[in-house]
């Protein structure tokens, strides 16, 4: 097992392979063994790194909610390359780990040499659209507070996600999941790197969200999933890895 430590804070990490760096961050509730399949077939040929969120999985829950941010979160993916003496990796995630590659690339777009954005979206212009997606974050938080780990049901992905308790994940909706500005949003236009923006034909939802990506990325290329929903890599885990090979393949032939 392997931590960085930041204001006394463990977050857990694992670090596979040899090769160009890629690092994956999974969705809210879930934790890093989202990604055992990508893993699985990435390592003979990359170093990827996954990791866990503050509040999830095996890394700490502080009592404190001000320990949840996005700043927070885009800090500690930067411990986690430096700990690994990796300067520049793709970076990639699923729902708010696609959130969270985009705020890594707004802090650090020198670290950054690709993004892929799974079932994601970049936020929010609108006020009030905004404050719609925040009080369903709120509610969820409160949903933990109330009933614990029941609120994740009893699904196979949520019973290998290892979480202890569901304090930190009401931390984590409120300072993490909820957001407070049009940042992201304002990015897209900005990014130079290539960029992976995948979404399930089932999540439609996230259509929108992949649809105002891919027109704002300059180049960025889409990919929808036959027959996946919100969690395209686990539901169609083939088609998925054959997607996100082929795009780390153009990237590093």
């Amino acid at each position: 097992m392997a931590y960085i430590e930041r204001d006394g804070v463990k977050v857990y990490f694992e670090d596979h392979g040899t090769g160009p760096g890629v690092l994956l961050s999974h969705g809210f509730s879930y934790s890093s063994t989202m990604w055992r399949d990508q893993v699985a077939v990435l390592k003979d040929r990359y170093r990827v790194m996954t990791w866990d969120m503050r509040g999830h999985g095996q890394s700490d829950y502080p009592d404190d909610p001000a320990a949840y941010s996005e700043d927070h979160t885009v800090a500690d993916m930067a411990a986690i390359l430096d700990a690994c003496g990796v300067q520049k990796v793709v970076a990639g995630g699923l729902s708010l780990g696609g959130c969270a590659s985009l705020g890594f690339h707004i802090a650090h777009p020198e670290r950054t040499a690709g993004l892929m954005l799974f079932d994601t979206g970049p936020g929010f212009r609108k006020d009030e659209a905004r404050a719609a997606w925040n009080e369903v974050a709120f509610k969820r938080a409160a949903r933990f507070e109330k009933v614990g780990l029941n609120e994740l049901g009893d699904g196979p992905t949520i019973r290998i996600a290892g979480h202890r308790n569901a304090s930190g994940l009401a931390h984590a909706a409120r300072g993490m999941l909820a957001q407070s500005n049009a940042a992201m949003m304002d990015s897209l236009p900005t990014i130079v790197v290539p960029a992976l923006v995948l979404v399930g034909a089932d999540d439609v939802k996230f259509h929108a969200a992949t649809d105002y990506m891919v027109k704002k990325i300059p180049g960025a290329q889409k990919v929808v999933l036959d027959e996946a929903g919100h969690e395209a890599n686990m539901d169609q885990p083939a088609a998925f890895n054959a997607a996100m090979c082929g795009f780390l393949g153009d990237l590093n032939p």
